[in-house]
């Protein structure tokens, strides 16, 4: 995907979506530069959306983020809608255990697309496994590793130094030297940033 292409999500969605990595938190970040929706008619002012508009916004804006399809969400609400507990914070917590989200939290990845590619090409280790499927969920007790031959790669030249700043969630634990992580407990609502309003998501689904 081009790299226009993909800030022109944040800048639909009228906010910035962290999508491009350390680009976002600099003057070069397109919400900046542009903080309008692309197209001819951008500059103008945005109308109001109807309750409709305002949840299919939020689910799309989630799905960006977590870079998922519409199969892929509606299933994870499904699941959460089954489950015992509060629907919205099941249907955040299984986003998050993605590994690929995770190989994105652990600063093993500059944005979820970047880890996603990681993944697919076989470069982590899940219990000492190699897996290439970005959609594994992870649980309590896991540990998550690049491969060895992986890390003479340029694809992760100077991420030890990088990681020595990073800060991880609560829910999981980094051995930067190491390069080696462990999944501590079930994520939960308050260890994660979030602008998304899960409940306007819910609403959608359940129409």
């Amino acid at each position: 995907m081009q790299r226009d292409s993909i800030c022109k999500k944040c800048r639909r969605s009228g906010e910035k979506l962290f999508l491009r990595g350390e680009r976002c938190f600099t003057p070069k970040c397109a919400m900046i530069k542009k903080p309008y929706p692309p197209g001819a008619h951008g500059k103008k002012r945005r109308g109001v959306l109807s309750e409709y508009g305002s949840q299919l916004a939020e689910k799309q804006k989630l799905r960006k983020i977590y870079n998922v399809g519409e199969a892929q969400l509606k299933k994870y609400f499904e699941e959460a809608s089954k489950a015992k507990g509060a629907t919205t914070d099941l249907l955040l917590s299984g986003l998050e255990t993605r590994i690929d989200n995770v190989i994105y939290r652990l600063g093993f990845a500059e944005s979820r697309a970047k880890a996603r590619q990681i993944v697919s090409h076989g470069h982590i280790l899940l219990n000492d496994k190699k897996i290439d499927i970005p959609s594994i969920h992870v649980k309590k007790g896991d540990t998550i590793k690049i491969r060895k031959s992986s890390m003479q790669k340029p694809l992760f030249s100077g991420l030890p130094v990088k990681l020595k700043k990073f800060n991880v969630p609560k829910w999981l634990a980094l051995d930067g030297e190491n390069i080696t992580a462990k999944v501590l407990s079930a994520p939960v609502k308050e260890d994660i940033e979030s602008s998304i309003d899960l409940q306007m998501i819910v609403e959608f689904y359940s129409r």
